[in-house]
């Protein structure tokens, strides 16, 4: 208060000592100002030469002050080259594959390789720098940014709403759209944070870009993996079933076991022909108790009881397995057998083929997916800014120089230009009652002011002794 009141008195003192050039200045300038205005404010404006310089120099000490009173800031920059926008025909041909892989080419090829250009089309073409310009601009990589560097803190803010305004503020993202090259530009106050800030951009975009990636070879790997996980299940379940009754059943190969059999069944019948006419003969010359007939006797009835075991009988055609004195099924069950035998083995062996082909197209896809995800390619890494790029100082002090200079020739002007007015002139008695209203508003903000201050003081002063 002390220091405003005497500055007010050095400056009264100062234009009481200019008034007596002023006013020469004036009288000097009524004379001529019908022939030369501008020459006489040009004049009137060298008379006060000393107020001028001094209004300037003070502009210039002011605003220096306050070009280095302001923070320094540093840019960090990065710039991003994205991939090559790509067709969506991964889809397409891979199903083209399969549709070719399980009609065995001709017409089914020609159809898949159609779909594969359908599919092509439906899934279109995407511009990769506009796409990451978006997603460097979206909420999630914000949020991500402020929790990683903990930019609630810096900002000194305590809502996500104005951490994200004061972010986007200090980020810059420009794309060239001739070379597609992303520059983005980051501003704090601190060069290492800068750096940080503008690389862990680049890093949250590639995840970012690796969790939402709709390419069309991701969404057919991500179809052929569930279909793959239903086949498996449906093979493993069909080879359990496959299992369990070609063990209850003894049915192994059926062609190859009927063969064996029927080869079995001859090679008996083959033997009970032969002993059978042996027995006859024998029993023609020798009694029935003698050792041989005997021998022979049971040799017959054995290779009977073996020719009934494998051939069967119409009994035991219509049950589901062997016997259980028989260790395989008998020749007359295998059709009745291989009936459920040849439906669970073709089972078995359709779901082993679509889990083969449905492995292969995974794989496929795997590699598409990794072909199309977009990778980011940074062509100039994030460095540690050595200079500040605000604020502009020597600029500051030259504006606020010149500020200060027409602030000062404007007030000689206008009031050279106000003692000039007719004192009857309206508008200068409307300039005098709003100056004179102003004067008593302030003097009466002031006292009320005062009176608030004293009454906050007695209150506190109450409070404390209370």
């Amino acid at each position: 208060m002390k220091r405003s009141m005497g500055m007010n008195s050095s400056v009264q003192q100062l234009q009481e000592a200019e008034a007596p050039v002023l006013e020469n200045g004036i009288g000097n300038a009524r004379t001529q100002a019908s022939r030369r205005p501008t020459f006489d404010w040009a004049w009137l404006l060298w008379l006060n030469r000393r107020l001028l310089g001094r209004l300037t120099a003070l502009g210039l000490v002011v605003f220096t002050a306050i070009a280095f009173l302001i923070p320094k800031e540093y840019e960090s920059t990065t710039r991003l080259m994205p991939p090559e926008s790509s067709s969506g025909s991964g889809l397409g041909s891979g199903l083209a594959a399969m549709m070719s892989a399980m009609a065995g080419g001709g017409a089914s090829s020609l159809a898949g390789s159609a779909l594969g250009g359908v599919a092509g089309d439906l899934l279109g073409k995407h511009d990769a720098g506009a796409v990451f310009t978006d997603m460097l601009r979206s909420r999630t990589v914000e949020d991500r940014m402020i929790s990683r560097f903990d930019l609630r803190k810096v900002y000194r803010t305590h809502y996500w709403e104005d951490a994200r305004r004061k972010l986007a503020e200090r980020t810059l993202i420009v794309e060239d759209r001739k070379s597609g090259v992303i520059t983005l530009t980051v501003t704090d106050r601190d060069p290492q944070r800068a750096a940080q800030l503008s690389q862990g951009y680049v890093d949250e975009l590639d995840r970012i870009a690796a969790e939402v990636n709709t390419s069309a070879a991701r969404r057919e790997r991500m179809f052929i993996e569930e279909r793959l996980t239903t086949v498996k299940q449906n093979l493993d379940a069909a080879s359990q079933k496959f299992s369990e009754y070609s063990s209850k059943s003894a049915t192994i190969d059926l062609k190859d076991q009927g063969k064996a059999m029927v080869e079995a069944a001859a090679v008996l019948q083959g033997q009970f022909i032969v002993a059978q006419s042996e027995l006859q003969g024998l029993e023609q010359i020798y009694t029935d108790n003698n050792v041989r007939v005997r021998a022979l006797r049971a040799r017959v009835e054995e290779l009977k009881r073996q020719l009934k075991k494998v051939g069967g009988d119409s009994s035991s055609a219509s049950s589901g397995g062997p016997n259980a004195d028989q260790e395989f099924p008998s020749i007359r069950q295998l059709p009745v057998l291989g009936v459920r035998w040849a439906d669970l083995y073709r089972e078995t062996k359709l779901q082993e083929t679509v889990y083969e082909l449905l492995t292969e197209q995974y794989e496929r896809a795997k590699i598409e997916e990794a072909k199309e995800t977009p990778v980011v390619k940074v062509l100039d890494v994030a460095v540690v800014p050595e200079r500040k790029s605000k604020p502009p100082r020597l600029l500051i002090m030259l504006l606020g120089t010149a500020m200060a200079l027409i602030a000062g020739s404007g007030w000689v002007l206008g009031k050279a230009v106000w003692q000039e007015m007719d004192p009857e002139d309206p508008r200068k008695q409307l300039g005098q009652e709003i100056g004179a209203q102003s004067m008593v508003l302030w003097r009466q903000g002031k006292v009320r002011w005062q009176a608030l201050q004293r009454t906050i003081s007695r209150k506190d002063s109450s409070d404390l002794n209370s």
